[in-house]
């Protein structure tokens, strides 16, 4: 199962190395990772996807939350949240048909072409990942993908309760 988890740290030197050699260590499969500062400059939020059953995770979790820089970690799968994605993909524009194909997709799925080139656009969506994967494949069946680039997910909880940084 898919597991999303945030881990709010200090931004220490280090820290997200920890954290990474620990699911190597461990032999845990990372499918995505994101980080960044929060609202407060001396605190980094990371958001790592990963897969696994409830008894990995609880490992996972008990694991990260013993490195010394991890203030708090929370398993945002089984909770209500927000997840959300970018994806920059460019493909092959050669001819007017294509194009207008192009751009029926990006309309539907709320995509936008960021940037032409003669036969070529580079498009920006962001997304849940089922979405993202939905939108590349109607691309896929209009023109060729030349590039493409994922963020990674990132989450936060709904509601009032907030994992403080």
């Amino acid at each position: 199962m898919r597991r999303i988890l945030s881990i709010l740290l200090e931004n220490e030197p280090g820290a997200l190395s920890r954290i990474v050699g620990l699911f190597s260590q461990r032999a845990y499969n990372i499918d995505s990772l994101t980080v960044g500062t929060t609202a407060d400059k001396t605190l980094s939020r990371i958001t790592i996807t990963t897969q696994g059953d409830d008894r990995i995770v609880e490992q996972i979790t008990k694991q990260v939350n013993k490195l010394v820089d991890v203030l708090k970690v929370i398993d945002l799968t089984d909770m209500q949240h927000i997840e959300r994605e970018l994806l920059l993909v460019k493909v092959y524009a050669r001819d007017e048909v294509t194009r207008a194909a192009i751009n029926r997709v990006a309309e539907v799925f709320q995509a936008s072409i960021i940037d032409m080139g003669k036969q070529s656009y580079l498009l920006q969506m962001v997304s849940s990942a089922e979405r993202l994967e939905s939108f590349l494949d109607l691309l896929r069946h209009e023109s060729d993908i030349i590039e493409l680039v994922r963020s990674g997910a990132v989450g936060i909880g709904r509601g009032d309760k907030a994992l403080k940084g």
